[in-house]
């Protein structure tokens, strides 16, 4: 079991930022986590507390711990409110800025640069069943258990990077991109329920949602197979999917991207701040 499963430590580490965002170490919250643009944090309250952001109630867990999530262009600040029996306290949190790397690629076909009015209105289906997706937000806690790395491979691309397709600039890349060979396994980072299976996004190819939580999630694009149904549980470590080059892809390759609730957050960042148990 990791320590912060029932209690948050106290040792600041570099993602740990609690004195910087004037919370001192024995007050409620506690953090773990890293207050940056892509950011994920796990918080806990004391006894009788809740916890509400931009006006909206967060969950909590048995052990009264809530999630946190920050963008890529998130401002400098973001301000949560603590709901106690004494009144309400408002903390503002400071979010460090990042640089975000371009990455150029030649030779995608120009259907992708500029969709046909049909793929079109394909993307927009598929849009629109991600977003059914990733709308749940489970009283599951799974990510309390921490998160492994979903594959095996060198580090092809990474969160926040803009990429010019054949010149034209595109939307920013919002996952880690495992590069590896088609049928390599794909592992679940951490247990959850599998809520969306595609076979065939136009961007994304062969697609799954597995759903950890609290509104967090991660996505797995470009699959050559899906092994799990909707409706799924997983346990964190088992094959769910193999790698492909299925969608709009150059390669065979793993695109891992997470989200909570409506930001689009960092695995990387994830990955280094929680940990799975070895």
């Amino acid at each position: 079991m990791l320590p912060y499963q029932k209690t948050l430590p106290l040792l600041i580490t570099l993602f740990v930022f609690i004195v910087s965002n004037n919370v001192a170490a024995s007050e409620s919250p506690k953090f773990i986590g890293s207050f940056q643009q892509g950011g994920l944090v796990l918080g806990q309250l004391a006894k009788g507390e809740t916890v509400s952001y931009k006006g909206k109630l967060l969950k909590l867990n048995d052990n009264r711990q809530f999630l946190l999530g920050f963008g890529r262009n998130q401002p400098a600040t973001a301000e949560i409110t603590i709901h106690q029996q004494s009144g309400d306290k408002n903390i503002v949190l400071n979010i460090a800025p990042r640089d975000y790397a371009i990455q150029k690629i030649e030779g995608v076909p120009q259907k992708t640069v500029t969709p046909s009015e049909t793929d079109i209105q394909r993307i927009k289906q598929d849009i629109s069943i991600v977003k059914k997706a990733r709308s749940l937000i489970s009283d599951q806690d799974d990510f309390t258990s921490g998160f492994k790395q979903p594959a095996n491979g060198p580090i092809t691309g990474v969160y926040g990077s803009q990429r010019f397709y054949n010149g034209v600039p595109k939307s920013p890349h919002y996952g880690i991109d495992y590069a590896a060979p088609t049928g390599t396994p794909v592992i679940a980072p951490a247990a959850g329920l599998i809520t969306m299976v595609h076979d065939d996004m136009f961007y994304s190819g062969g697609t799954l949602i597995l759903d950890h939580g609290h509104g967090l999630s991660s996505t797995f694009l470009h699959l050559s197979e899906i092994l799990v149904e909707e409706g799924q549980r997983v346990a964190s470590g088992s094959v769910i999917a193999k790698i492909g080059a299925s969608g709009r892809a150059t390669g065979p390759h793993l695109d891992w991207r997470m989200n909570w609730l409506g930001q689009r957050i960092d695995p990387q960042l994830v990955l280094d701040t929680l940990p799975a148990s070895k």
